[in-house]
């Protein structure tokens, strides 16, 4: 039997490899919490999709005015942030969702950065990953979230590019350039833990006449995408089902080829992928799931 890796050590420097998983991606501002409570030295991070964008914030500076802002956000307020479109390769723009954003975060050039970030995106006609580790934060995050069909693409150094979870979900590699002694992996597909279906949320209160686009959009998400049962999915929900299913075989192979020295684990199940609004509860999840982790691993 192989010896167990050594524990990890207040203050040593450890990398992250941040995965893909939408919403429930905001449980990794927990789990960073978390590992800086315990005094671990983030000295590296690289991230595809959400995992790009709590990652970047916090190598940023700005995870805590980021949590603090989201977590004020309701279902409402997030829902007026989108700017859907037509005929442009996706559902949205995401303008108005990064600019709110911006105003919170800043946008720093990457390469300022005390911590060394990397986020992964994907060039479609090159069928690659891109890893971006210099320029403007935002034009980065914008490229590695742009989810294919629901954002459009970002063009980027005369490159289409789309979500890096669509090949790197758990983007391992990009976390190897660094000098970093131990590599702590967040996997966004654990199995669930809850029980099928949960009580509905409150309805915030609207005017319904002069409901918004990005209102109407958000109660299709509702409608096509919310718990239905099995024998009656709906189209985006069964495109939302096959992107969670392809990422959760591919980042299960990257942790077979490249293991780390500890893999946090969120249950798949912790929200539906477009429930930003849910960030208090999936923050809270990140850090029970990493306090856990810490523990069984003795550190």
């Amino acid at each position: 039997m192989a010896a167990a890796a050594p524990s990890i050590r207040k203050g040593e420097k450890v990398a992250l490899a941040l995965g893909a998983g939408g919403a429930r991606g905001l449980a990794q501002v927990g789990v960073i919490e978390a590992l800086c409570a315990r005094g671990l030295n983030i000295v590296a991070i690289s991230g595809s999709s959400s995992g790009a964008l709590v990652g970047g914030i916090h190598a940023a500076g700005k995870l805590g005015a980021f949590r603090e802002h989201i977590e004020r956000l309701g279902r409402g307020d997030f829902l007026r942030l989108l700017d859907p479109v037509v005929g442009e390769g996706g559902l949205m723009r995401g303008d108005a969702l990064v600019g709110a954003m911006r105003d919170v975060v800043g946008n720093p050039l990457i390469e300022d950065f005390a911590i060394d970030f990397t986020a992964v995106a994907v060039d479609l006609e090159r069928q690659r990953e891109v890893w971006l580790r210099t320029g403007p934060l935002w034009d980065a995050l914008r490229a590695s979230f742009a989810i294919p069909g629901l954002f459009t693409p970002a063009m980027l150094h005369g490159r289409s590019l789309v979500d890096g979870g669509l090949l790197a979900p758990l983007p391992i590699a990009a976390t190897r350039l660094s000098d970093a002694h131990r590599l702590i992996a967040v996997d966004m597909h654990d199995w669930p833990k809850q029980p099928p279906g949960r009580p509905a949320e409150p309805e915030e209160e609207e005017n319904v006449a002069g409901r918004s686009l990005a209102a109407r959009v958000g109660d299709w998400f509702e409608r096509r995408i919310g718990e239905q049962p099995d024998e009656d999915l709906g189209i985006s929900e069964i495109m939302a089902l096959s992107l969670d299913t392809m990422q959760a075989q591919i980042s299960r192979m990257h942790l077979a080829l490249d293991p780390p020295e500890l893999v946090i684990r969120i249950p798949r199940d912790a929200c539906l992928f477009y429930e930003f609004w849910r960030a208090k509860e999936l923050v809270e999840i990140g850090r029970v799931e990493a306090d856990k982790a810490l523990d069984a691993a003795g550190y």
